[in-house]
């Protein structure tokens, strides 16, 4: 205990940064000691959550004062050890502090949140953490059809929120548009394959068009824009090989692909019951034989 008392007295800067380390260390166990308590004793996810990232802060908030009040305290030369210390970390540490000014951007603005369907850096997924460094996201998209999940959990840096564009399927506005085309055969009944197209989409679309008009006046009020048409719309086009009907309607972001199936589902059990009537048409090549030539050549 002695030559520690006086290897103290003999190094007070370098003991006073020990005794900086332990103290840091001290206050992160107790940190992650409440984050383990509150894990295992909130049973609601997003209660959970919440608590865990407010302790975080927390933390990070109290490692920053004690920071400054402990070398304001213990180093004569505030002003030359502050400028060496920034200038050190922000030459070797550029992105992780990046990262983090990304991940308060992040929560100040709220450029997105968990739960949250987004494309960041052409990584499209569904926001299952945000912490101080990394977007956690379960992927979509990739090698699988349509919105389904790879299986795939993407980590992101936060440093990407600064470097590109930031889409955001659910914010404000949870719903989106898609199309569905519907070929039809010249020579089909037009106003019953437009009736049943109609009938269909009223069905399957009509409560997420009331719910979408019931947000999109909230989104018209707060940003800039136009008034859109909610509605699902028929347009028709004539090509060379048929008749494209092109029915455009709005869909919760998360039921896109389940909703297009029954649309094309129930519109091929309708035609079917035309009986003729209405006839889909394809690119199918129909080959013709020839009828036999005889040619006879007189000597």
């Amino acid at each position: 205990m002695e030559y520690i008392s006086e290897w103290i007295k003999e190094n007070p800067t370098l003991s006073g940064v020990v005794k900086f380390i332990l103290l840091i260390v001290f206050v992160l166990i107790i940190i992650q000691l409440i984050r383990r308590f509150l894990r295992k004793q909130v049973s609601d996810s997003t209660a959970r959550y919440k608590s865990q990232k407010g302790i975080e802060i927390v933390g990070y908030i109290i490692l920053i004062l004690l920071s400054f009040s402990y070398f304001t305290g213990t180093i004569k030369d505030l002003t030359l050890a502050i400028g060496l210390f920034t200038a050190g970390i922000a030459f070797t540490l550029q992105e992780l502090i990046l990262s983090i000014a990304g991940s308060l951007y992040i929560f100040i603005v709220k450029v997105y949140k968990p739960g949250d369907r987004i494309e960041i850096n052409n990584i499209k997924g569904d926001v299952i953490d945000v912490d101080s460094i990394y977007t956690t996201m379960m992927e979509i998209g990739q090698w699988v059809s349509s919105d389904n999940y790879t299986g795939r959990i993407v980590k992101l840096s936060n440093a990407f929120v600064f470097k590109g564009p930031i889409y955001n399927y659910s914010q404000d506005f949870p719903f989106i548009w898609d199309e569905f085309n519907l070929p039809i055969k010249y020579g089909s009944d037009i106003a019953l394959a437009k009736e049943i197209l109609i009938k269909i989409s009223s069905q399957t679309l009509s409560q997420f068009t009331s719910n979408s008009k019931m947000q999109w006046r909230d989104v018209v009020n707060k940003y800039y824009i136009e008034d859109a048409m909610l509605d699902p719309t028929i347009a028709v086009t004539l090509t060379d090989n048929w008749i494209q009907f092109n029915l455009r309607y709005i869909v919760d972001y998360k039921k896109r692909r389940s909703t297009k199936n029954i649309l094309q589902s129930e519109v091929y059990k309708e035609v079917l019951k035309t009986k003729g009537k209405v006839k889909l048409a394809s690119t199918t090549l129909e080959l013709m034989k020839l009828p036999e030539i005889e040619v006879k050549i007189n000597s």
